[in-house]
């Protein structure tokens, strides 16, 4: 789980690479690459990856939601004025609780008139909530936990991001060490070509193995064409996770093979891991959610007072003013006092409702959240281990060179002096050819799985702190 999720971002980016490969390896070879240090790459992709951007403006606006939440502890202050122009023919009688027909004050007048007089009203009314058992708080906390959890969304995305860029500077250079041991397969393929070619011109060796050295060479050849081929995609794929378009890149790795680092980053228990924290802040946001249901069917109590004023044209007595009367505000008044407004009590059941689906989600966020404890546990274990043998095996490597090397030597003395033939050479030569490449990447392979190892305890920085006190730059 813990990986799915933090290779999510470099899977999109291989896909996006594959798609485009072709294309970007005919423009790319007419442009300038960027090279970047592998601090260099981990830093820049946290600057600029959209996705990371993204997660930023998610954090940016749960903070919103809180200032937005603490609102509801400030008083209200509505105002309003109006003017129209209206006939004045009221009836007696009740009228339900609609938003259709305009509300209209005054008596009942002997009789219908369609004349039209001018009204005007001006008013402003001012309500404050001084307490209300609660529900804001829960809301505001809601909205705190959402924040929380932004954050740590954040984080697991930059500690994804960080993870992709870092394994695919790492394939650029293990590419770079295929396509430099796959040349110097080549180079040897020739020379032993062109010796084979030339006892067989002398009739000094059968012209089989003179066929053969070619055939050798020519599948070294094309295995040097296929490693240059998987460099470009892996350049294509360092620049797609480093959110770069306009061009190719390379890598700097200037004292990342020299030696293999021996410091492990520091432990971190799964609670500090990003995913894990992401987890416990959905579980808190459902707890939240539950608080708020809780307390939305309390009762609200409000302190109001209104000041206000009207006008109009039409007089008690059935007589109409002409002209612009009605157009300034002739009666005023003021009031003050508490309101207690009880929610809908028809409301109990839905919120019966909502607060079990609120408990169902609370429940299923905490079995999440042991899942990605014991996802994280696991692959802390399993980093443990493939660092412990990515160790060891390059401690064997420069042994399996060196009598790689002592056997290829060997083998093309005793051809030269005659007491060998060309498969034996060939056979110490692939030999050769996969121990050096063995031996190259066994140390990018050091540097892997050290940053698998800091991925798995959320903590990035300390692999590249590691990058730093090591000597690469």
């Amino acid at each position: 789980m813990l990986m799915n999720r933090l290779r999510r971002i470099a899977t999109i980016a291989s896909l996006l690479a594959s798609s485009t490969g072709a294309h970007a390896q005919v423009n790319d070879a007419q442009a300038t690459p960027r090279t970047f240090t592998l601090g260099e790459a981990l830093q820049y992709a946290v600057d600029h990856y959209p996705t990371v951007r993204a997660a930023l403006e998610h954090v940016n606006a749960s903070t919103a939601n809180v200032s937005v939440a603490k609102t509801a502890y400030l008083p209200r202050f509505e105002a309003l004025w109006q003017t129209n122009r209206a006939t004045a023919n009221n009836i007696f009688g009740q009228l339900l609780p609609q938003s259709t027909i305009p509300a209209l004050s005054g008596p009942v007048l002997l009789s219908a008139s369609s004349q039209s007089v001018w009204g005007s009203a001006a008013g402003g009314l001012f309500s404050w909530e001084p307490f209300d058992f609660g529900l804001r708080a829960a809301t505001v906390h809601e909205a705190e936990a959402g924040v929380v959890r932004a954050r740590a969304e954040e984080g697991l995305t930059r500690l994804g991001v960080q993870n992709a860029v870092g394994v695919a500077f790492l394939g650029v250079i293990s590419a770079q060490q295929a396509v430099t041991a796959a040349e110097a397969d080549v180079e040897r393929r020739q020379t032993l070509s062109r010796a084979a070619q030339t006892l067989a011109d002398n009739q000094l060796r059968p012209g089989a193995e003179a066929s053969r050295a070619s055939a050798e060479r020519a599948a070294a050849q094309t295995r040097a064409i296929q490693a240059r081929q998987v460099l470009v995609m892996a350049q294509v794929t360092l620049s797609q996770v480093l959110g770069i378009v306009d061009g190719p890149v390379d890598v700097n790795a200037a004292g990342l093979l020299d030696e293999v680092p021996t410091v492990a980053p520091q432990t971190v228990s799964p609670p500090g891991h990003p995913l894990v924290q992401s987890s416990q802040a959905a579980v808190d946001v459902a707890r939240a959610r539950e608080d708020v249901l809780a307390q939305t069917n309390r009762p609200h109590v409000y302190l109001q007072s209104s000041a206000f004023a009207r006008g109009s044209g039409a007089n008690p007595d059935g007589q109409f003013d002409g002209g612009a009367d009605g157009l300034g505000l002739e009666r005023a008044n003021w009031a003050a006092g508490v309101q207690v407004v009880v929610p809908n009590l028809f409301d109990f059941a839905s919120l019966r409702s909502q607060r079990a689906a609120a408990g169902a989600l609370t429940r299923a966020e905490s079995a999440r959240y042991d899942e990605a404890v014991l996802g994280v546990t696991g692959q802390q274990r399993m980093a443990d281990a493939a660092l412990a043998a990515a160790l060891a095996i390059a401690q064997n490597t420069p042994v399996q060179l060196a009598a790689a090397q002592q056997s290829e030597a060997q083998a093309r003395a005793r051809y030269d002096a005659g007491l060998a033939n060309i498969i034996e050479v060939a056979e110490a030569q692939n030999l050769l050819a996969n121990a050096e490449y063995q031996n190259a990447v066994a140390r990018v392979d050091v540097w892997r799985t050290l940053l698998a190892q800091a991925v798995a305890r959320g903590d990035a920085a300390s692999f590249i702190e590691l990058v730093r006190t090591s000597g690469v730059p």
